[in-house]
């Protein structure tokens, strides 16, 4: 299928969900900079417009997919986001924590970028507790809430949270790019034990869920619902 390069880079991914590790292997952020053209994109990242579309022209996906975000109501897609990112994040943080200590404490004579490695990771954990705490606890119930009711609630305006809830996504982001950048892309050193191994292999593997995680958020879910309050304050 062709490939619009004014199209932005979530409705790319939202279009063709398997989009998503070409973008990854670009090293191009279709999360955070979801709202970013395509054709902005590759030029800000100074790559070839041209390679990037032709390795985006998948086939489309079914028009009646089985499984996916895209099908599901507001309500549905968060209670999605927190059984499938959210369940593994709480799980996954804790234990990988304790291992980012480890390697450091054997390591960090040898290798001192592991110091930034255990800081950047400690501070995006820190951000990440109270982000999903309050999208579990107060913004999603929210968002289930007037969508049943299909009115507004006393929960007010859902931009300020939204926008606050984006820049903690962002910020989060570039920690993680800081590990990869800090890492050599998840690189294992000649000296490696199998703990520094397994730790760069769940760090690599927490920043390719959290670019899905944040996209179903920043590209599908809150635009969804911003745009179903603007209809209900307009009627």
């Amino acid at each position: 299928m062709s490939v619009d390069v004014s199209a932005t880079l979530g409705q790319l991914v939202t279009e063709v969900p398997g989009r998503a590790r070409v973008f990854e292997r670009f090293g191009i952020d279709y999360c955070c900079h979801g709202e970013c053209s395509l054709s902005d994109a590759a030029r800000q990242d100074g790559l070839d417009l041209a390679e990037v579309v032709g390795a985006l022209d998948l086939p489309a996906a079914p028009a009646t997919p089985v499984a996916g975000p895209q099908p599901l109501a507001n309500g549905a897609l968060a209670h999605d986001i927190v059984d499938t990112h959210h369940a593994y994040m709480w799980q996954e943080m804790p234990r990988l924590q304790a291992l980012v200590e480890k390697v450091h404490t054997v390591h960090g004579e040898r290798h001192p970028e592991l110091a930034g490695v255990r800081a950047a990771y400690t501070e995006a954990v820190a951000a990440l507790d109270p982000h999903m705490t309050t999208e579990e606890r107060v913004v999603f119930p929210a968002i289930s809430k007037v969508e049943r009711a299909q009115t507004l609630t006393a929960f007010g305006s859902f931009a300020e949270p939204v926008a606050q809830l984006r820049a903690e996504h962002d910020a989060v982001g570039v920690l993680f790019r800081q590990i990869r950048t800090l890492t050599g892309g998840y690189a294992a050193p000649e000296d490696a034990c199998n703990s520094y191994r397994a730790m760069l292999k769940g760090l690599e593997e927490m920043e390719l869920d959290l670019h899905e995680h944040i996209h179903k958020e920043n590209n599908i879910l809150f635009p969804r619902v911003l745009e179903l309050e603007g209809r209900l304050t307009s009627e």
